[in-house]
């Protein structure tokens, strides 16, 4: 494929072409998940985009010329405290929650990365990048703690386009009379005897979160890479401190030359948050829904704007999955897809533009011929979805309700009413809701029955 791939780029804050270092070597990395609690919605979200972005680059480029990087969290201060409050192990906890992570991602339909580094694996390159902090004047030590000097880097704030008073005022800066400037950030600490340490010239401790990232980006894709992702809320501290300690250890102009990040997701609006009680686990939808419909979700909004979730948008996607599977057809050999269809996603991942090609392509699919079914079910297989044949999707649905029994068995309940007082708009009304659903109720010798239609 000729087309060029198109990127918003949030450094310099502008859709660029993507040129990259060496079309043979391509690297992404993108940050993955801190092991401490069940992964949410938000947490699926750069998921499904980046893993989108990887096939999209393979296709372009090659499978093996593609390397995707995206690493686990699995020391950290919110590791600690939950291992606390859930009264096990760190281990068991970090054990946990990885299994859950990678069982999401199998529900999610997401490829494996190339590499998929633990930060507790990297411990000794991660003292070693101090080290070189240290030698070439950007970090000091204090009663213990290595701290990074923000000042010394004077591109920090490049990423968010911002100067440092503003990115401080801004944040919460964890305040400590071991640094010289407030904004300064860790590299090292020390370590409670109850909590997990390693040895180092500055005595027992832990490295901070953001030095994780540049190491095991380092590790597997050099000292300069393309493209680096994450969700936007990663854009400050995390990023910006990531840049600044790499380029300062490395020597190097850049670190990434890519920065994408995708937008917000909101619920009904509201923004998701532990105070708000409206965080949305991932194996949460499972007692549902298909893995399918929650991607497609995921990806009806183009990645760099926010995404407002709420049950319209789940029962949308479901009906559409539902209907695409009418002109699904089992696929045995390769079928290209044509350049102007994957058009859009060339286009900075247009994941809307490329739904609305797959639209097109399923009605002239579903009376048309055997080819052009499998030319629909390859261009939904290349995104991720129809990757079940029709009787799992089938089995799937007659399994895993939209609705459970008792939420059933309430509206049947509440038509009956509704018919009682001959509110038969209302009955009609709580009837098709329920068709919508795939539940077709009947109404016989006074009684109603219902079935999976």
């Amino acid at each position: 494929m000729n087309k060029d791939i198109f990127l918003s780029n949030t450094l310099g804050g502008k859709k660029e072409k993507f040129v990259p270092m060496n079309e043979s070597k391509i690297g992404m990395y993108v940050c993955g998940p801190t092991v401490y609690d069940d992964p949410h919605i938000g947490n699926a979200r750069p998921l499904v985009v980046f893993d989108l972005l990887f096939k999209v680059l393979k296709c372009k480029y090659g499978k093996k010329s593609v390397t995707y990087v995206r690493n686990i969290t699995d020391v950290d201060d919110k590791i600690i405290k939950a291992s606390v409050e859930k009264k096990i192990s760190i281990s068991e906890l970090t054990n946990k929650i990885s299994k859950n992570f990678h069982d999401d991602c199998i529900y999610l339909n997401c490829e494996v990365p190339t590499h998929e580094p633990k930060a507790t694996e990297n411990i000794n390159l991660m003292i070693e990048m101090i080290k070189e902090l240290l030698k070439n004047g950007f970090a000091y030590e204090n009663e213990k703690n290595v701290y990074f000097k923000v000042r010394e880097y004077k591109e920090y704030g490049k990423l968010s386009n911002k100067n440092l008073e503003d990115l401080i005022a801004g944040s919460r800066v964890e305040i400590s009379e071991n640094k010289t400037n407030p904004e300064d950030f860790v590299l090292w600490k020390p370590s409670n005897n109850d909590e997990p340490s390693w040895d180092s010239p500055w005595g027992k401790g832990r490295p901070g979160w953001h030095l994780e990232c540049s190491v095991m980006a380092k590790k597997y894709l050099g000292n300069t890479f393309d493209i680096h992702g994450g969700g936007r809320d990663l854009m400050f501290p995390h990023h910006e401190n990531e840049i600044a300690q790499s380029v300062c250890a490395n020597k190097t102009k850049n670190f990434a030359n890519y920065w994408i990040h995708n937008g917000f997701i909101t619920i009904s609006k509201e923004k998701m948050a532990k105070s708000q009680g409206n965080i949305l686990k991932i194996k949460d939808f499972k007692k549902k829904f298909n893995g399918q419909v929650l991607r497609l979700a995921l990806i009806s909004a183009h990645y760099s704007q926010p995404l407002d979730w709420n049950d319209k948008l789940m029962e949308e996607c479901y009906k559409t999955i539902d209907k695409w599977y009418g002109s699904y057809v089992s696929i045995n050999k390769k079928i290209l897809i044509k350049d102007d269809d994957l058009k859009p996603l060339y286009d900075d991942l247009n994941t809307p533009g490329y739904i609305a090609v797959l639209h097109k392509l399923y009605e002239k699919a579903k009376d048309g011929e055997t080819s052009d079914k499998e030319i629909f079910t390859a261009a939904c297989n290349f995104i991720g979805l129809l990757n079940e044949t029709k009787d799992q999707w089938n089995s799937f649905k007659k399994e895993k309700l939209i609705l459970s029994d008792e939420e059933i068995l309430q509206m049947i309940d509440n038509r009956n009413k509704a018919r009682e007082e001959k509110n038969y708009k209302l009955a009609d009304k709580i009837r098709n809701e329920l068709l919508d659903k795939g539940v077709l109720i009947e109404d016989k010798d006074g009684k109603t029955t219902w079935k999976i239609k």
